[in-house]
């Protein structure tokens, strides 16, 4: 099998990947355990829920070379961070495994022939399981799906820097109140 150029989104997931692995290993732990709410992720969370994303993307990659429609299961994002317990794994061993996993995911789309990425199916369920909006009555590509996953990734690192932000601004006012404790 021949192996078409890489399309952008596989070029954007290889530097993308590789370039916010190394930022997020270097991240302490008051950080990546920060939340802006009770019930909002944490970046070990959100991190897990990408290592989630592209489990269920990895099988739907494969699996559509072969099938007539694009229709898969979703799943419970939720339930799956939570049963994990992501907030609990050792955060080199996230980072690793997202990493790895997503330059994996880039060699499996670049393996996709364009002829596979690019064939029109008019039944699929993207409208249910992918992470920007696709009309149900209107056919669906491979190609839709494997760049929706890049955009969705990078929607989750722009999360992380949210997360990134949030918690400095708490460490910093945190910091103020123990000063203004001890000036009192």
């Amino acid at each position: 099998m021949t192996i078409d150029a890489p399309t952008t989104y596989v070029r954007t997931l290889q530097d993308t990947t590789r370039d916010a692995a190394r930022r997020l290993s270097e991240l302490s732990d008051p950080v990546i355990t920060w939340r802006p709410s009770p019930a909002a992720w944490s970046i070990k969370e959100i991190i897990g829920h990408l290592i989630d994303s592209a489990a269920n993307n990895h099988q739907r990659f494969v699996r559509a070379a072969d099938e007539d429609d694009l229709v898969f299961p979703g799943y419970e994002q939720n339930r799956w961070v939570r049963v994990q317990a992501y907030d609990s794994a050792p955060w080199n061993e996230l980072v690793t495994l997202w990493a790895s996993y997503n330059q994996h995911l880039a060699r499996v789309m670049a393996a996709v022939p364009s002829s596979v990425r690019e064939r029109r199916h008019a039944r699929h369920n993207l409208h249910e399981i992918g992470w920007r909006p696709f009309p149900a009555d209107q056919p669906a590509t491979l190609d839709d799906l494997m760049h929706d996953y890049v955009l969705h990734l990078k929607h989750h690192l722009a999360q992380v820097q949210d997360r990134l932000r949030g918690a400095h601004a708490a460490s910093i006012a945190a910091a103020a109140g123990d000063a203004a404790a001890r000036d009192a």
